[in-house]
């Protein structure tokens, strides 16, 4: 297939990428202005790609990097730190659903679209894993936008005859991540406490519960449902197990054979967080046979071994 990958300069956008390019698809990426392809990429695989420039904000800058005929479209490009969204939530709006709106105008009719949201636009729950006819209460400006997005892809999948899949990933993580999200944070601080021989790590609330996927398999998600995913149909990228955070950081000190004691500082703290956010992945085994493939542990290790003392 050609496929185009917004968001291509990205942590998951550079492993869906190498994924695509092993299955023989044509990829043309696109990156902000300015920006560069993803470092997780060999200089063969970057070599491989058409690479375009694109703002979300900027309805002239979308429509070129969109203009073509394309088999396929994974919308990944997004305001997606939390942090950042709770900082400007005006922003998180208009790239993420306003921005949305402008690549879903700026496609041919038939275009297949998969857009990727988040499992947080459910908001908090009864302590079971997140259906997909769950009702979608959204309590932070990152996931409020996300489910703004859906809205705008959906209503244009009917006015303009695309073909729009959404796909609400739940948590995931691994090697390239960068440390400003809770697991590779985790490893960063571990790291450094060792280092300086001090016994404490600052964390935030290590209670919540997350569905934590392996970015490799989220790649392999996406892929299934643009071969096999139902037209107007939204399917959670989930494993259905949860970790509590707490449970994460003492498998790493495990991995790492170094314990250390969390020391809560309310500053990494969020204030809206989802205590418990795990997603049921049955619809999408279901329609495509999709399945994770790498447990926890493994990731965790990788996420080790790829970020450097």
């Amino acid at each position: 297939m050609n496929i185009l990958v917004t968001g291509a300069d990205g942590f998951v956008g550079g492993w869906l990428v190498r994924a695509l390019l092993e299955q023989g698809h044509a990829v043309t990426g696109i990156h902000r202005t300015g920006g560069h392809p993803s470092r997780l990429l060999t200089l063969a695989e970057r070599g491989a790609v058409e690479w375009r420039d694109m703002e979300l904000a900027d309805s002239a800058s979308v429509v070129a990097a969109a203009a073509g005929r394309w088999d396929a479209v994974v919308h990944l490009a997004a305001l997606a730190s939390g942090m950042d969204a709770r900082r400007d939530p005006s922003l998180a709006w208009e790239i993420n659903a306003a921005g949305t709106s402008r690549l879903a105008e700026s496609l041919e009719s038939g275009t297949r679209l998969l857009l990727v949201s988040t499992g947080e636009v459910y908001g908090p729950g009864q302590g079971l894993p997140r259906d997909e006819t769950d009702p979608v209460a959204p309590v932070s400006p990152y996931a409020a936008s996300k489910a703004g997005a859906e809205i705008a892809a959906l209503e244009a999948a009917t006015r303009r005859g695309l073909t729009i899949i959404v796909a609400r990933a739940f948590q995931h993580t691994g090697p390239g991540q960068e440390s400003r999200f809770v697991v590779p944070a985790f490893v960063n601080r571990l790291k450094e406490a060792r280092r300086a021989g001090r016994d404490t790590i600052d964390t935030g609330n290590l209670d919540p519960v997350r569905d934590l996927l392996d970015v490799r398999d989220v790649a392999t998600a996406y892929i299934a449902l643009l071969e096999r995913g139902a037209p107007g149909q939204v399917y959670n990228v989930a494993s259905g197990v949860g970790h509590p955070l707490r449970v994460v950081l003492e498998r790493l000190e495990a991995l790492m054979g170094f314990r250390v004691a969390p020391k809560s500082d309310p500053a990494l703290a969020r204030a809206a967080d989802i205590m418990h956010l795990v997603g049921n992945p049955a619809k999408l085994r279901t329609a495509t046979g999709w399945a994770p493939r790498f447990t926890l542990d493994r990731t965790l290790q990788d996420l080790l071994d790829a970020q450097t003392d």
